[in-house]
């Protein structure tokens, strides 16, 4: 599974680069809030394991946060714009080891 949610997050994190920066802004916006979301569900630090637990069950509420950021932009609800956000909350720095 780790893998699996691997790929996918950078696959999220690479089309919100093609995104052109005119439409970006929205999209943004959502990882944003949703890095803020993960890091408030996660705590100070946490192995990729956990970080994989929460994604496997995480459009639950990925999506109402989106909806509410993006309202007139549904293009950012889409799971890999949250896929992105995965990604970008999973900085090295802030991942312990996986085997704690």
């Amino acid at each position: 599974m780790l893998e699996y949610a691997r790929l996918q997050w950078h696959d999220g994190e690479r089309r919100l680069r093609e995104l052109p920066p005119a439409r970006r802004r929205a999209f943004d916006r959502v990882v944003e809030r949703l890095v803020a979301e993960l890091r408030r569900r996660l705590g100070g630090s946490f192995t990729a394991l956990e970080l994989v637990e929460l994604y496997d069950r995480s459009n639950t509420w990925t999506m109402p946060i989106a909806i509410e950021t993006a309202p007139a932009e549904p293009a950012a609800w889409e799971q890999w714009v949250a896929d992105a956000a995965w990604l970008a909350a999973r900085a090295p720095a802030r991942v312990a080891n996986a085997t704690r």
